[in-house]
């Protein structure tokens, strides 16, 4: 069976600098597969490559057996792929729901109350929150809106980019909590950044490794919480990067 998303040789440029080195790169329909890594070894880059900005130079990117490779942005997400990106990236001025409002074009008008009760159900906060501006939201409950804007477009792959930076402990749990929910309950395959490589690898069925643009290391979650060189590099003393 074809997997749901596969990057063949993909090398994706910034000016003359290489930042994917010819990555390859697989995820089945179900899974949560997390990429972990140090700061700038192009875990970002790589799921920004997937949604078409930057656009990969060369090599492949397919999504249920269609090459997305030099797509619009747009257009992939209405293949029903969805990101929340590192930083959160929300519209401060706006309400909490307007932002889920955004988050919802990809998606058929007549589901939206439907897909807003589900999103409403995961993060109940955001529904107190509703009618407030969202940049007057704590830091968690920015993370939470961000998941919850990609979400409104009801997609097949989540892509989550560093879901946890800035987060306090508790806030975290509670994330990756959501995390395992919107797989298990939603059916939702999941694609994972995260600098905090013990939780990512705890809730991730397999995991890749990205050092300087190239995949180094793969297997899976368990697997590779017990490697002695992840645990090394990430696990101890480490927290698994950030920015890439």
């Amino acid at each position: 069976m074809a997997s749901m998303l596969s990057l063949h040789g993909v090398r994706t440029f910034y000016g003359l600098v290489e930042a994917l080195r010819g990555v390859d790169l697989s995820v089945e329909q179900g899974e949560i597969v997390t990429l972990i890594g140090a700061n700038g070894a192009g875990k970002s880059t790589l799921l920004m490559s997937i949604c078409g900005s930057p656009r990969p130079s060369h090599g492949r990117i397919l999504f249920e057996g269609e090459d997305i490779v030099g797509l619009p942005t747009h257009a992939v997400i209405r293949r029903g792929i969805a990101q929340a990106p590192e930083g959160r990236r929300i519209f401060p001025r706006m309400t909490v729901l307007e932002n889920l409002q955004m988050g919802a074009v990809a998606a058929a008008a007549v589901d939206f109350d439907g897909n807003l009760a589900r999103v409403f159900a995961l993060f109940p906060i955001l529904a107190e929150r509703k009618t407030q501006r969202a940049g007057t939201t704590s830091g968690g409950e920015q993370q939470m809106l961000a998941i919850g804007r990609a979400l409104m477009g009801r997609p097949r792959l989540l892509l989550l980019d560093e879901p946890s930076l800035g987060l306090a402990p508790k806030l975290t749990e509670q994330i990756f909590a959501v995390i395992a929910q919107i797989n298990r309950d939603q059916g939702v395959t999941i694609l994972l950044v995260e600098q905090n490589a013990f939780k990512a690898l705890s809730v991730a069925h397999r995991g890749y490794v990205l050092a300087n643009g190239r995949i180094v290391l793969t297997g899976g979650g368990a697997e590779l919480l017990a490697n002695k060189e992840v645990r090394a590099a990430y696990l101890e003393g480490g927290h698994g990067g950030g920015k890439g």
